[in-house]
């Protein structure tokens, strides 16, 4: 391995096997094992409801699912490199074979130097001891001594914002409190390798802030860093080079500019701009499975016309009673990240953060005539709550023409902008 490269991935798969460890019922499980021995289907596992998703069949046989397959890339010292790709990728996979949480099926990932990871809300702090103890836990695992701990501690407090709580244990944390501990320890204790899933999503707009800034000091310090984020505006702004996974495979590695543009236009859109899925295909607490363009007609259109105004319909289920739930979408640039309107529903209607009862949900949201100039455009649509993010669904492509605007009329093409918004002139002969 070469001296700059510390992160080589050498062909990795990993395959894990779908079902339950038993059933519940002598019954059940003799009846699986039963099955096993003549070479059937378990009748008692939901193989079958996993595989109606169309990209994640091709990865099922049998009661085999392969998370990951031939993947191969290096990794330079000090690079900063996003990962990106659709729900199911692979992405945490890959993210949890480098640090070591689980090991590889095929292939291996050679690494030079620490790892530090942050991979979901929690990791690596024991629930029964203080948020002090954690710290100083995480820099022994780490291979530190104490005294390099202790030199670094008060900055480590000090940037997750709880210094009245430090000697409380942290299962009394709140899950905000848990991550920023989390985020500074792995920040600060300047581990030469960082791994930063998206858990960042989950902080407050103050906090994300702060982590922002915080890895592009650690990046700047000649540290590497893998950053996996369905946010392409942060992606863009810290990472020099881009992996794009799909379907358990790396589709793409390149600069970050031209793998998220790449990965926005292989959004799973139809002719008619309507992303839909069968929500009994999805998993989760909360699931969109239809998100559609509407032209001024209400009729399902990938192109709308700049003068007549647009909608967006989300149409999705919450599987139990939700508090706290926010459902959003964000318009973004043909560049991918370029945010243009960032809209949820609870902002002008707070009370709908109260309990949602079970059941499918329509939502519509409405654009006037001119809000967005010309162009090609990008939708994203999610379910979250404050620590939790239920559902995600990216890359919805639709385009903005003027068909009667008198800038055509002339010959002419508009003047790149944002929107298009007329306003009144006042004309008169002085």
């Amino acid at each position: 391995m070469s001296s700059d490269v510390v992160i080589r991935a050498e062909n990795v798969g990993k395959e894990y096997r779908l079902g339950a460890i038993n059933h519940g019922t002598l019954y059940r499980d003799l009846q699986s094992w039963y099955a096993r021995l003549r070479g059937r289907p378990d009748p008692n596992v939901g193989v079958q409801d996993m595989a109606r998703k169309r990209d994640r069949a091709m990865r099922i046989s049998g009661d085999r699912f392969q998370a990951l397959s031939g993947v191969s890339f290096d990794v330079c010292r000090g690079e900063v490199i996003g990962v990106v790709g659709s729900n199911g990728a692979g992405k945490s996979t890959l993210l949890k074979i480098i640090s070591r949480i689980t090991a590889p099926t095929s292939g291996r990932v050679c690494l030079r130097g620490r790892v530090a990871s942050l991979l979901e809300v929690g990791t690596g702090f024991h629930p029964e001891l203080t948020g002090r103890e954690n710290v100083y836990l995480n820099g022994a695992i780490l291979g530190m001594r104490r005294a390099e701990v202790t030199e670094k501690f008060d900055r480590i407090v000090e940037f997750a914002e709880i210094d009245n709580f430090i000697d409380t244990p942290v299962k009394r944390y709140s899950s905000g409190m848990y991550v920023r501990l989390a985020f500074s320890v792995a920040a600060h204790l300047e581990p030469e390798i960082l791994l930063v899933d998206e858990v960042l999503a989950v902080g407050d707009a103050n906090f994300q802030r702060k982590c922002m800034g915080r890895m592009q000091e650690v990046g700047k310090g000649g540290r590497t860093i893998l950053f996996v984020s369905h946010n392409m505006t942060a992606i863009n702004s810290i990472c020099q080079k881009t992996i794009c996974m799909e379907e358990g495979r790396l589709a793409e590695m390149g600069q970050t500019a031209q793998v998220v543009q790449n990965y926005l236009s292989r959004g799973k859109v139809g002719v008619n701009g309507t992303y839909s899925l069968d929500p009994d295909s999805l998993d989760g607490k909360a699931v969109i499975y239809k998100v559609t363009m509407l032209d001024v007609l209400g009729r399902e259109a990938g192109i709308v016309d700049l003068s007549a105004g647009f909608s967006i319909e989300l149409q999705y289920e919450l599987r139990e009673a939700l508090s706290g739930v926010s459902v959003g979408l964000q318009v973004l640039a043909e560049d991918g990240y370029t945010s243009i309107f960032s809209l949820s529903d609870p902002e002008l209607r707070p009370e709908r953060l109260e309990k949602r009862e079970p059941g499918r949900y329509r939502a519509v949201v409405r654009f006037p005539a001119c809000a967005l100039n010309t162009g090609a455009f990008y939708v994203r649509a999610g379910i979250s709550s404050r620590f939790s993010i239920y559902s995600v669904v990216e890359n919805l492509r639709f385009e903005v023409v003027d068909s009667i605007g008198i800038i055509q009329m002339l010959g002419q093409a508009r003047k790149p902008s944002i929107s298009a918004l007329q306003f009144p002139w006042d004309v008169e002969r002085i």
